[in-house]
């Protein structure tokens, strides 16, 4: 239980896909005020899904059958083909948030298959597939948090024409993962 949750804290701060690895930065920089936590709770469920998903049929039959190579083409229709029917679900669910466009923010997300790439590379469980998955998710929503917080502040603000737009929006995403450095001694293996 105590591996288990260390890993989703690991996945969620000290190892965070946005920053630590430079997945799901497109969505990022993609995204728009209004549809924040709508992004980050698609992202989340999606790569909840897929991760576990992923995980079972990588080990309950791409591997039996020896044809662990496939995992690639197996990963990749799995994230796309679920991204429709969640955000339909969502939207029933939850229908105070906006998740109109999100379609191509979640199809670009190279977080999702990355999730799912390293649970099949782990043989640690189901259970840290689905704590890397839950973390990765929520570190992903917790970076687009701070990182629109921040872009907010940046336009509020008298920012040199050179730097304005992306060139700012960059700066900050290093800043924030600066920021998250500071993590990496919180857990020790």
């Amino acid at each position: 239980m105590t591996e288990t949750l260390l890993t989703l804290i690991s996945a969620a701060l000290i190892n965070n896909l946005v920053l630590h690895w430079p997945l799901g930065v497109d969505p990022l920089l993609g995204s728009k005020r209004q549809q924040v936590h709508a992004l980050g709770l698609a992202t989340t469920c999606l790569m909840l899904i897929v991760g576990t998903l992923g995980h079972a049929l990588y080990h309950g039959l791409l591997v039996p059958l020896d044809m662990a190579s496939l995992r690639l083409f197996v990963f990749l229709p799995l994230s796309v083909l679920l991204i429709a029917p969640l955000l339909t679900l969502l939207e029933r669910i939850f229908p105070t948030l906006s998740f109109e466009g999100l379609w191509l923010l979640l199809l670009g997300n190279a977080g999702v298959l990355g999730v799912a790439l390293l649970n099949a590379e782990d043989d640690q469980g189901l259970f840290h597939a689905i704590a890397l998955s839950l973390g990765a998710g929520l570190g992903f929503w917790l970076v687009l948090s701070l990182f629109q917080d921040l872009r907010q502040r940046t336009l509020d603000n008298d920012i040199p024409l050179p730097f304005r737009g992306l060139p700012i929006d960059l700066i900050s995403a290093g800043l924030i993962a600066v920021a998250f450095l500071g993590f990496s001694g919180l857990i020790k293996t």
